[in-house]
């Protein structure tokens, strides 16, 4: 059974009917799916969600699809772990990762917003899907694109990092490679999508495919035990993550299956590619855009489309905005890695730097019950740890030269 009625402005609120729309045809502003709460808060409860498979799609009646998932069906779920040597090294006492670089297939978050966006390209008759992106996207609709049988174009920026574009062309999908970056990227994406019957995920279906994105929020409530933390800080690229997480915590609320506890936002960019955390920073909600300049490849997005709505559920939440440098996100890597045994990519990295900076800066108390979203997985940018790390003895195959050389250098080293 779908709960879905039709997509809403978010800005002028005016109505549409269930289709491939990019946004609001009078003011451009995003276009949100709007569910039948009333009837999802009478025929649905928690209970009902704990006998179902641990995936996404527990959540189903949450989601804008009106047939049976049939694509990502494994997608989901990922980890929420409790980092006890993380927060020592940080300062915190209850600190969460949330881990969806182990997300199913292709280890970031976007196997989430793909799985619907492809579910509605399905509804809708397309059989050509397709997007711009970063490298996450590209690698997850390439991924489910050859599972669900769609023919797929992919466009990306010609400088993306190696293991994303091997990750991407492994599939079999058509690799467009721009000589530009996202926004150029993007711009030439929604040009296609006006021109060709395709369902291009983040254009004509972005307002399904953000909607995957809400599965990570009612994740962390459940693993938290139906509980909401008290802060959560969120990589940024385009802005939409941050905004679906509140307005899945919302959805729980009013279905009074978390209690009303306010929770704080705290949005992480690149210092090299910060729009959003700028504003932020400045208390207003409008975004200045940017020419990216970072490692971070995955955010780096200079002009994000839903950068006013990211500021205004950082500023209204009473939580903030951060950016951190290059040399910082590597440090980040490196800490998860090195505390919890997570390899996390750049996106990741900007999480954890920014979490040490807030801790730092006194926005999130010690004994707060916190949350790091970790959206992808370190294979995928490899390039960033590159040259930074030991590399170890050479040595001959002697148990002398290992003790000289090896256990020497770890007793000076500890």
């Amino acid at each position: 059974m779908s709960y879905v009625l039709h997509l809403e402005c978010r800005e002028c609120r005016k109505t549409y009917p269930i289709e491939p729309l990019a946004a609001c045809q009078d003011c451009w502003a995003p276009l949100e799916v709007v569910y039948d709460y009333g009837r999802l808060w009478s025929d649905l409860r928690r209970e009902d969600i704990a006998g179902r498979p641990a995936t996404m799609w527990r959540y189903r009646e949450l989601l804008p699809l009106t047939t049976e998932p049939l694509i990502g069906r494994q997608t989901g779920f990922t980890p929420l772990v409790r980092t006890h040597r993380l927060g020592q090294a940080l300062g915190a006492r209850e600190l969460y990762v949330k881990n969806d670089g182990v997300n199913h297939p292709t280890l970031s978050f976007k196997d989430r917003v793909v799985a619907v966006a492809l579910g509605k390209a399905r509804e809708f008759g397309f059989d050509t899907v397709g997007c711009s992106s970063t490298g996450n996207l590209a690698n997850a609709v390439a991924a489910q694109a050859a599972a669900g049988g769609f023919k797929a174009f992919i466009f990306i920026p010609a400088d993306l990092e190696t293991e994303k574009i091997i990750g991407t062309q492994v599939y079999g999908a058509k690799l467009v490679r721009v000589n530009g970056n996202y926004d150029q990227v993007n711009r030439l994406c929604a040009e296609v999508a006006e021109k060709y019957p395709w369902g291009i995920v983040n254009v004509n279906l972005r307002s399904f495919y953000a909607e995957g994105s809400k599965t990570v929020g009612y994740e962390v409530a459940e693993q938290l035990g139906w509980r909401l933390p008290r802060n959560i800080i969120v990589p940024m690229a385009g802005g939409a993550l941050i905004t679906k997480i509140h307005k899945a915590f919302e959805e729980l609320r009013n279905l009074g299956w978390v209690p009303s506890a306010p929770v704080r936002f705290f949005g992480a960019q690149a210092t090299g590619c910060c729009p959003i955390t700028t504003a932020a920073k400045q208390g207003t909600t409008e975004i200045q855009p940017q020419k990216p300049n970072t490692i971070a490849k995955s955010l780096a997005i200079g002009n994000p489309a839903d950068g006013y709505s990211a500021a205004r559920v950082i500023l209204s939440s009473g939580g903030a905005g951060e950016d951190v440098t290059d040399e910082e996100i590597v440090q980040g890597i490196r800490l998860l890695a090195e505390t919890e045994g997570i390899f996390t990519e750049t996106a990741g990295g900007v999480t954890v730097a920014v979490a040490r900076k807030l801790i730092q800066q006194g926005y999130i108390r010690p004994e707060e019950p916190t949350v790091l979203v970790i959206t992808g997985n370190g294979l995928k940018t490899l390039d960033a740890a590159r040259g930074r790390l030991d590399e170890g003895a050479v040595i001959r195959p002697k148990l002398a030269d290992f003790e000289e050389q090896c256990l020497e250098l770890a007793s000076v080293t500890t």
